[in-house]
């Protein structure tokens, strides 16, 4: 294998376009990889990192496109490099490199009246946006990563001094007035307001709240460290208030991580002087370690924490079509042999991760993970799973100068085949995740690799369960129902519910731990 690059001076393209061209390039003929980046330092070494020979050489500046291909030959890269334009082109009518706007003041020149910048730019000079931004009284979606925790905290300062919101950094997920912002599902308008420090967490509830017969008036992210103490809740607070204030919301939910013990405190303070009832689901805690108290309804899952919101609000949960049983759990349970006692869980998802984490501690067996609950079941490598293991496949280590797994599976494939190859494993747990930004056929991307993992254990005289929960609803572009006939298809039992799936794998392993 062989690595070509190239670069196309003065031609930025905002990271999220990147990913899906990225995918596209490397289903080329004889393309192994590929990786597009703006050419800072810091993209540049990743790529380096990552294997990509030859990138010093280019010269790039912060404002140059780095394209680099692992492939079979050199005729193969070539191919894709001199028909890369095609590749850039977001539709028929109009090509992505025609900018024209290169800066937030130019944009407001055309757009007087925009209230909300959307910043998806390498992390090193996502703060400075940001800070342009609001400096012109615009609304943040930051959804940039890599910004220091001390920009973050500078950002929300001044943002909340001006009356300003700043989602984010790292936000994946936010629906404001019904349009989805990044990774977010299509769903219906209606009476839940969705505070997310999880965007994942954030696209699961909104979808579960659609499906489940009731629907959001605005689901907005604040990224993951906003409930730290180091931050202080500065935007769920502001969030809260304006949801409060919001006559289309009845009931707020609140998903994130535990927050930091003195943040705690004050979100709880302004939780109880809240005229709408408020559910809050902290994913990672203890089970009863955050009692109900005054206006709060305190949950433990993402399923909970959507039925109480439905039930404050004034509806009445909708379930769903289970045909799993007691009976069914056990003749799959007599399928697997006393040797196959683990499960592995490849994720796109965090949030969805964390939560299947969340499934095994509480019933007594101990998960691995790279992003893990607790500290001492950290992966010594990535790589390498130990015992039950459940991988964030959209961790930083993972999409570093690579596609995030919601947009491109092929790393999540790669690692369903090696985990088929265990013998001692009984269950491979997945998320398929729909919605605005992620991949067209996200099933598809996945379906083969299960039927493949499925024959690969039939290979050495074993059954493998492959559990998979689906993401989304049926107004989203991939279709809810025929994603999850792909997966069945493929030989997967599929779940619409991220918890009930893990409960589900958690159930066939229960005895054998």
């Amino acid at each position: 294998m062989i690595t070509e690059s190239a670069l196309l001076e003065n031609r930025y393209f905002d990271s999220v376009f990147l990913m899906r061209v990225s995918k596209r390039l490397s289903e080329q003929p004889g393309i192994n990889y590929a990786a597009m980046v703006m050419g800072t330092p810091k993209n540049v070494q990743i790529l380096a990192d990552a294997g990509y020979e030859g990138i010093d050489s280019l010269g790039a500046s912060s404002n140059d496109l780095v394209v680099s291909l692992k492939a079979d030959s050199v005729d193969a890269a070539q191919e894709v490099i001199n028909s890369l334009e095609k590749f850039l082109v977001r539709d028929t009518n109009k090509v992505a490199t025609e900018t024209k706007v290169r800066t937030i003041d130019q944009a407001l020149t055309q757009q007087p009246d925009s209230n909300l910048a959307v910043i998806s730019v390498p992390g090193e000079f996502a703060a400075r946006e940001a800070r342009q931004a609001l400096q012109n009284g615009l609304n943040v979606f930051l959804f940039s990563d890599h910004v220091s925790i001390e920009d973050e905290l500078a950002l929300k300062q001044t943002a909340a001094e001006n009356g300003l919101l700043v989602m984010g950094p790292d936000c994946g997920t936010s629906i404001v007035g019904g349009v989805g912002l990044g990774f977010a599902n299509a769903v219906r308008k209606g009476p839940i307001g969705v505070i997310g420090a999880s965007g994942t967490g954030t696209q699961e509830v909104t979808a579960l709240a659609h499906r489940w017969g009731s629907g959001i008036s605005h689901a907005i992210g604040v990224g993951g460290r906003d409930l730290s103490d180091d931050i202080g809740a500065i935007s769920t607070l502001q969030v809260m208030d304006a949801l409060d204030k919001d006559p289309n919301t009845a009931v707020i939910l609140l998903v994130s991580k535990p927050p930091g013990s003195k943040t705690l405190a004050l979100v709880n303070e302004r939780i109880a002087a809240c005229s709408k009832p408020v559910v809050t689901c902290y994913l990672g805690s203890e089970k009863g370690l955050f009692p109900d108290s005054n206006n709060v309804t305190t949950t433990h899952n993402l399923d909970d924490a959507t039925t109480a919101a439905i039930r404050l609000a004034g509806g009445m949960r909708v379930d769903e079509g289970n045909d799993i049983t007691p009976e069914s759990i056990q003749r799959e349970r007599l399928k697997l042999k006393d040797n196959q006692q683990y499960v592995r869980g490849v994720f796109a998802g965090g949030t969805l991760c964390y939560q299947a984490q969340q499934v095994l501690r509480d019933a007594g067996l101990s998960a691995h993970s790279n992003e893990p609950l607790d500290k001492d079941k950290l992966l010594a490598d990535s790589l390498v799973s130990v015992g039950h293991t459940l991988v964030d496949m959209g961790a930083d280590e993972f999409t570093e100068g690579k596609p995030h797994p919601m947009v491109d599976s092929t790393q999540r494939v790669e690692r369903i085949l090696a985990e088929a190859l265990d013998p001692e494993v009984a269950v491979i747990l997945l998320d398929c995740i729909l919605g605005y930004v992620a991949s067209d056929d996200p099933a598809g991307e996945i379906a083969s690799a299960i039927a493949q993992a499925k024959r690969t254990a039939k290979q050495r005289a074993d059954e493998l369960s492959v559990v998979v929960s689906v993401c989304g609803t049926e107004l989203d572009l991939q279709g809810l129902d025929g994603q999850v006939a792909l997966l069945e298809e493929a030989g997967a039992t599929v779940f619409k519910s991220a918890l009930q799936a893990a409960q589900y794998a958690v159930q066939l392993v229960a005895k054998k731990d």
